[in-house]
């Protein structure tokens, strides 16, 4: 096997960092696992902020908070950690068992052409927040989401359905508190959503809207987007939670592929970069999701900017 050099490369380029956050079952995991097949694990690491729980689950059990309180966490670490990434540097990242709800060894996190860190509160400190180039909420309604968390728990987890709605009433206040204002600071949020009026639930695969913020440039959609591909994606300019004007694009979860795929090579046409579109972009289950693939493209499309142009390191730092 041939040697590959440590990332970065000599000469000292800092790593595109993304940041993907939501509550507990909202796809981030799904989401980013796409990125990383797309792009491939010699050019990505991902990184689970959840990992930075200071208790285990039967010592959790016993304070006064979830797993979503930030004095559940060493926010401290994660801060000093995304940083250190940022820099091009190396981490030695805890480790939370999600499976048996037990704290293991560390592992070592080299950096990569893209670090994406996912989980529960990436975005909560304005430090974090710092580190990360593209940021992005997933906003999926609370009772498809309920639907998502009860399936993962109790079909991954161990869990039996009266103990995950237990919990997930448990946990709102500090949803509500603590995770749900990450989404002020995005620069992407995507609701991943069935539509009713066509019979749909949370079983199917879902139609997506995507909020493309001005605090970030994005892919010239308005030009890609045209009347010829409304059966399948369309384009709004709607009033955001702050009331500000924000691009909104609503891909049909039931888009059939030969209208969707001449959308997806436009934006990927935009970034005009030698590699071939990703085939392997919107796996669900086995089954190819129009919207999941339109989301994960639009992410790479910052990713593989903000690599055309990417940050110097400091010297002290090569």
């Amino acid at each position: 096997m041939a040697f590959r050099p440590a990332y970065p490369p000599q000469g000292g380029f800092r790593p595109v960092m993304l940041a993907i956050a939501g509550d507990s079952a909202a796809g981030k995991t799904t989401l980013t696992r796409g990125l990383v097949e797309a792009l491939g694990r010699e050019r990505v690491v991902s990184l689970c902020v959840d990992d930075y729980h200071r208790y285990d689950r039967t010592e959790r059990a016993e304070k006064p908070f979830t797993a979503l309180h930030p004095d559940c966490n060493y926010v401290e670490i994660m801060e000093q950690h995304l940083h250190l990434l940022a820099m091009g540097q190396t981490v030695l990242k805890p480790v939370y068992n999600h499976g048996n709800g037990m704290l293991e060894r560390p592992v070592l996190i080299e950096p990569r052409e893209l670090c994406i860190a996912e989980g529960l509160l990436p975005l909560y400190t304005k430090a974090a927040r710092s580190c990360f180039d593209a940021t992005v909420y997933l906003d999926p309604p609370e009772g498809v989401r309920r639907v998502w968390k009860i399936k993962r728990d109790t079909g991954k987890r161990g869990y039996a359905e009266e103990q995950v709605l237990a919990e997930l009433d448990r946990r709102e206040p500090e949803s509500a508190e603590f995770i749900r204002p990450q989404r002020a600071h995005a620069d992407i949020v995507v609701r991943f959503d069935p539509i009713e009026g066509r019979g749909e639930s949370a079983q199917h695969l879902p139609s997506a809207t995507i909020l493309l913020r001005p605090t970030a440039p994005h892919a010239d959609v308005v030009a890609i987007i045209t009347d010829d591909v409304k059966k399948a994606v369309h384009l709004k300019l709607i009033r955001d939670e702050d009331g500000k004007p924000v691009d909104a694009i609503h891909v049909h979860g039931y888009a059939p592929p030969e209208l969707t795929r001449p959308i997806e090579e436009a934006i990927w046409a935009d970034l005009d970069v030698d590699e071939p579109l990703p085939s392997n972009l919107g796996m669900l289950d086995g089954e190819h999701s129009p919207s999941l693939a339109l989301t994960q493209l639009l992410l790479l499309h910052h990713v593989l900017r903000n690599r055309g142009s990417a940050r110097p390191m400091p010297e002290e730092n090569k």
